[in-house]
Formats: structure tokens, sequence, C-alpha cells
């Protein structure tokens, strides 16, 4: 992953401080991250679910709402549609580098501000929220104590996470407009709502509220572990999981390099970084990742080269019992196949870049297991049928393939 610094003009003008999480190649989709209450665009939330991301190639640009953490103006001039703004600010900026969001996401009441930002931001094609409340004045319960002084004064100093923050009446009066009703009905983009039981900040009945109050597609995830903060790091992680997986179906996350679809019978690799290693490997309307490990100076976000030559030997042997089974109607009820080989694909590359050669041919050990009712006669003939695999048969010409059947 990379990241990048990122500046640009908020609601009112002010330098807002942001950082664009980019993934090793070009991204395929563009997220927008609202962070929580009085945090910055740094909580660990927010950093390890765009790191998340970006590995599986979206581009995340968290920023920090004005006066807040590296972002120009003062906090105490702020509110709830203030927010809403920079928002719009936010995507305007993304859209004017040729990167408009397809997703949205807000934390706590940066979810409430994207439900009521998201109708108007028209790239938008999935919104997230994470322990959003219903309710943008919610809000207030974290220093409802002091309500009566900033009411009588106009503006009093609150403590927030332990630390000052100065709010004033103005703040109030907005926020109890805060209405999300008309815009979560409005949205015109699927939504996920992620929520803890056991948050103790905003309640999970909040999620019950949005949920019935969106139209479909809708979804909701518990993250029933979760602190409000989602400051666990395996949380973060499960909750970035969840996203990317459930956005996958919204988005369009085909590589952008690829103009078009392989002819049949062609497999087009393409790199993805002049850094690193990965790769896209299409075929047809097919397609998957290679890569090297980080050891070697890859980002492990796909199998080696020599991952799928011994795939390839693997899929064939399973696929070819799998033939044979059915035409001799054998009780065959599953095959799994092991593959191991013996070389590293970085070490040959380099050698053979250095025209050293290689003295030792490929070996590879294959070990098969099959399930069912089979007499020792059918298990027999399913090892020797192995053997007429067509990869195999590829690969024996200049390698040697030994194969035993386990239990």
């Amino acid at each position: 992953m990379r990241s990048e610094k990122f500046t640009f003009p908020g609601h009112k003008g002010q330098s807002l401080a942001a950082r664009l999480d980019l993934p090793d190649g070009p991204p395929r989709a563009t997220a927008l991250f609202a962070h929580c209450f009085t945090c910055s665009k740094d909580i660990p939330a927010a950093r390890r679910i765009a790191a998340h991301l970006a590995g599986l190639g979206i581009a995340v640009l968290r920023f920090d709402f004005t006066g807040l953490g590296g972002s120009e103006g003062e906090f105490e001039n702020t509110d709830f549609t203030s927010n809403v703004g920079d928002l719009h600010a936010a995507a305007n900026a993304l859209a004017e580098r040729g990167m408009a969001p397809d997703l949205v996401i807000g934390h706590s009441l940066g979810g409430a501000a994207i439900l009521k930002a998201a109708p108007d931001i028209a790239s938008a094609k999935a919104v997230v929220t994470i322990g959003a409340p219903f309710d943008p004045a919610h809000v207030t319960n974290n220093f409802k104590d002091q309500l009566p002084e900033i009411i009588e004064k106009g503006i009093a100093e609150v403590q927030l996470a332990g630390r000052p923050f100065r709010i004033r009446s103005d703040f109030l009066d907005d926020i109890a407009k805060g209405e999300l009703t008309p815009a979560i009905q409005g949205l015109k983009a699927a939504l996920l709502i992620l929520h803890s039981p056991i948050d103790a900040t905003v309640g999970i009945e909040n999620a019950s509220e949005i949920f019935l109050a969106a139209k479909h597609p809708k979804s909701f995830v518990t993250l029933d572990k979760s602190d409000h903060l989602v400051s666990d790091i395996a949380d973060a992680e499960y909750a970035a999981g969840v996203i990317s997986a459930w956005a996958s179906r919204y988005l369009d996350l085909t590589d952008k390099k690829a103009k078009e679809t392989p002819p049949d019978g062609i497999l087009r690799v393409i790199e993805q970084s002049p850094d690193g290693f990965l790769q896209t490997v299409q075929s047809g309307p097919h397609e998957i990742l290679a890569d090297e490990p980080k050891k070697v100076g890859g980002t492990d976000r796909g199998l080696t080269p020599y991952d799928l030559l011994s795939a390839a030997l693997g899929t064939c042997t399973s696929m070819t019992l799998r033939l044979y089974a059915r035409h001799k109607n054998l009780p065959l009820d599953g095959v799994e196949v092991d593959v191991a080989h013996d070389k590293v694909h970085l070490t040959d590359a380099e050698k053979d870049c250095r025209n050293e050669g290689q003295e030792r041919a490929d070996h590879f050990t294959r070990t098969i297991r099959v399930t069912g009712d089979l007499t020792e006669d059918q298990r027999q003939s399913l090892l020797k049928i192995a053997d007429k695999c067509p990869v195999h048969r590829t690969l024996e010409q200049s390698s040697k393939i030994a194969t035993d059947l386990s239990d």
C-alpha cells in the first residue's frame, strides 16, 4: 500500500488535511471515509480499514473535518451541516482527480453525515455506516451535563475523550435539525450497516432504525465483540473484510488497465505496478492475481508463478479423476490433490538472467486423496489415470512428477 498526503478546500475554502491510501496497482474503485465526532483521519479503525481495502485494490481517502487534526479552521465554528459540506468537498476533490468515490463509509457521527451527504454524491454506488446514530443529536449525550451552560452562555468548553472542545449553541440548533429519514429513504445506493450490540456509546437500536428507514438493497452485519471505536485490530480487519466482500457486489472491481476481455484462447497477464511483482491474470471473463511473497519484494496478494503451475497440475488431476469416475460409474464422492514443488521462482529467474541455467529438473510431488465406497482395484485405477492428466503429460516432457495415493 502507498499513502499520499492530500489537501483540498473544505466547505468554506479552508484547507483540509487528508491521506489517500492507494493500492500497489491501479485503483479498482475509490472509497471516501468519514471519521467519528472529534476524532481524526488517523484513528486506528480508519487506518486499518483503509489499509485492508487498499490491499484489495480500493483507494481510500480519509480526511480531517474542519477544525480537527491537521485541517484548518476552528472546531467551535463547525456543526453537522459543515461536516456534510466537507464530505461534498472531499467527493468533488476526488472527482477532479478522476477518482470519484464509488464507496462512502462513515463511522459514528461520520456515518450520520455520510447518510446525509450520500444522496448528493452521484458516483456513490455503495454506502457503509459503522456505529452510526439514527439521530445526529445523539452526539449531545457525550456532553449532556454541559448542555444547560451551552444554552445559557451560547458556548462552553466540554471534555471529549480527555480533550477540551468548545461547543456553541449554534451546534445544538443545527444538529437538532439533522433529520436523516428523508436522506436515508432517498439513497440511490446500496446500504450496509455495521453495528455492535455492545456499543455503549451509540446503542444497537440506532442500527435498527436506520435499517427500517432504508429501502433495499440494504444489509446489516453485527460487530458482535467490538467497542464503539472498533479499536481492536481483529474487529477492524473483520469490518474491512465484510465491507470489501459486500461492496464487490455493487462496485466494478475489475482491472481498470484491461481495455477489453482477452479473445478466446488467450491468457493475458497485466503488470499492476513497476514496484513489486503484482500481476493480473485474465482469461475470458475470469481474473486472478499473481504475486510473490513479501520476503522477496512482493505484496503476497496472489499465487506465485510456480504456485499457478502446481495449481494447473492439481486441478487437471482432480478433473481427470472425476471425468474417469463418471465414465466408469465409480462411487467417487470427493477428490483432494496436494502438489509440492521444490523450486522458488525468483531464484530460478535470477539465475536465468545471469545465464547460469539449471542442472536439476523440476520435481513435483502429488498426493491424491479420494473418498467414497471404492474397492482397492478402483483406487489403483484412479491412481493410474492421474498420470493421463493432460497437464501431467505436458509437464513430464521436461519435468519429473512423483505421485502417490494417500489413505
